[in-house]
């Protein structure tokens, strides 16, 4: 009896053993996935606080009120790519606007021609407007001028920009691993030859894909899909577990690349209110009309028609109600 006892007891105690084994295990599991997950949350915070790049929006009056996550606001945010080159200031690449509604779970994009004829306006600077190429605005006073020039241009408010150094993208492809592409169309820029076909690419040869317009028979519309999908592509990549290993190299070279007023706060909360209106994105098109101008080069023109539809979806995307778009006075 005494030995039944023991023989009991003993099991008792293995089980015991067992038990504080497994939930010890299990605890430092948990307490060593809690110290890698706020190392990452905390080189995170360190690389958007040095993306973070407020800017001054004196003289804007597109928005009566500010954006707020809470209330399910609906948010615009203007996407460049900037080719910033030595010695020079740098002019934007690519113009992608974005409109995000969270009632009707839609995204609407609308990328803007960067050679379109325009006045570029600066609100803080009169001084400097002038009617030239939409791209010229960042030449002329950075991204505050681009987002004033965007923002009259469609009479839409820019809430949000994400501003990426398109010579330092290619650091952000190699950094995800690269991103594979069906090329369209044999070509040669600056030196990269890419074939037609599916193909992987690194980061300069991303970076040729998505700048190539002129063998491109759909021009700079052709290279502003191209832009898309590279970034989406990118952003896919970068979004994967199979990312998290490499995520030093992805957020040096976000850091050293992208520049951005959104906290991370605004990102946490964009990302928690707004993701299901990534599933129904509608790309949206300017249509106009391309001139060579004597003396002058080459300009795209958009009528104030085509710029007062393009208003009216956006801000009616927007939750604002229509307005009229102010007259451009350009030389067609």
């Amino acid at each position: 009896m005494i030995n039944r006892a023991n023989r009991v007891e003993k099991k008792r105690k293995k089980k015991l053993r067992f038990f504080r084994v497994f939930f010890l295990s299990l605890f430092i599991l948990f307490v060593g996935a809690g110290v890698y997950f706020y190392n990452v949350y905390s080189d995170v915070a360190n690389a958007v606080d040095k993306m973070h790049n407020p800017i001054d929006r004196e003289g804007s009056e597109k928005r009566e009120q500010q954006v707020e996550f809470d209330r399910e606001d609906p948010l615009s945010i203007l996407l460049v790519g900037v080719d910033k080159r030595e010695g020079d200031s740098g002019r934007t690449d690519s113009m992608i606007v974005a409109t995000i509604n969270p009632d009707t779970s839609s995204t609407k994009l609308l990328s803007i021609p960067r050679d379109t004829k325009t006045e570029i306006i600066s609100n803080s600077d009169p001084d400097k407007n002038r009617t030239t190429k939409m791209n010229a605005a960042y030449a002329y006073g950075g991204i505050e001028m681009t987002i004033d020039t965007v923002e009259n241009f469609l009479n839409v408010p820019i809430d949000y920009y994400v501003e990426v150094n398109m010579e330092g993208f290619k650091d952000i492809v190699d950094a995800v691993g690269g991103i594979d592409v069906n090329n369209q169309y044999e070509f040669e820029l600056d030196g990269t030859t890419l074939y037609e076909g599916p193909q992987h690419l690194d980061g300069e040869e991303a970076l040729q894909y998505a700048r190539m317009r002129k063998e491109d028979p759909l021009g700079d519309f052709g290279r502003q899909e191209r832009q898309k999908e590279v970034i989406s592509k990118v952003v896919k990549k970068g979004a994967s577990l199979t990312s998290l290993a490499n995520y030093d190299d992805i957020l040096e070279a976000l850091q050293d690349n992208v520049l951005t007023n959104l906290t991370l706060d605004d990102m946490i909360g964009i990302q928690a209110t707004y993701k299901g209106a990534a599933k129904n994105i509608e790309k949206l098109q300017v249509e106009g009309e391309g001139k060579t101008i004597s003396g002058d080069g080459w300009y795209f023109f958009v009528t104030d028609e085509t710029r007062q539809a393009l208003s009216d979806e956006l801000r009616t995307h927007l939750g604002l109600p229509t307005d009229a778009v102010a007259e451009i006075d350009v030389d067609y």
